[in-house]
């Protein structure tokens, strides 16, 4: 079963991160994580979030010792991925350019993320100048 992002829940995905972060983890480990970040939950609960990302595809088990050890078959990217494209098309009908503006404008950039977006910004300028000199020589 492939995942589809849409129906991964908030506490789901914290879950998830966990993952991501700490690596393969037992049910026991995932809670140890999020009650040192001040989550609160019960051992059941975090074991009924780890089965339901498991049912979706978001993870898989390692049944072979005492405890089962879980690990993500996705990545954090994949997920960000499509999760942005949804909240792309949602809020911005798939424009991009206002959500970027709108971030820009609205975060505190780092001086090294404002140096990526340099950077970023002049390669994109320079693949869009090559795309009209290369358009205007053909008419």
């Amino acid at each position: 079963m492939s995942p589809q992002e849409s129906d991964l829940g908030t506490a789901e995905l914290e879950v998830l991160r966990t993952l991501w972060a700490e690596g393969p983890a037992t049910v026991r480990q995932v809670l140890t994580h999020l009650h040192g970040r001040g989550r609160k939950l019960a051992y059941t609960t975090v074991m009924t979030f780890l089965s339901r990302l498991e049912q979706k595809g978001y993870v898989t088990s390692d049944r072979s010792g005492i405890a089962y050890v879980y690990r993500p078959t996705v990545t954090r990217e994949t997920v960000t991925s499509s999760r942005l494209r949804s909240l792309l098309e949602e809020l911005y009908d798939g424009a991009a350019g206002p959500l970027v503006l709108q971030l820009v404008r609205e975060t505190r950039l780092t001086p090294q993320e404002i140096s990526a977006l340099h950077t970023l910004i002049e390669r994109l300028d320079g693949m869009s100048g090559r795309g009209r000199a290369s358009g205007e020589s053909e008419q």
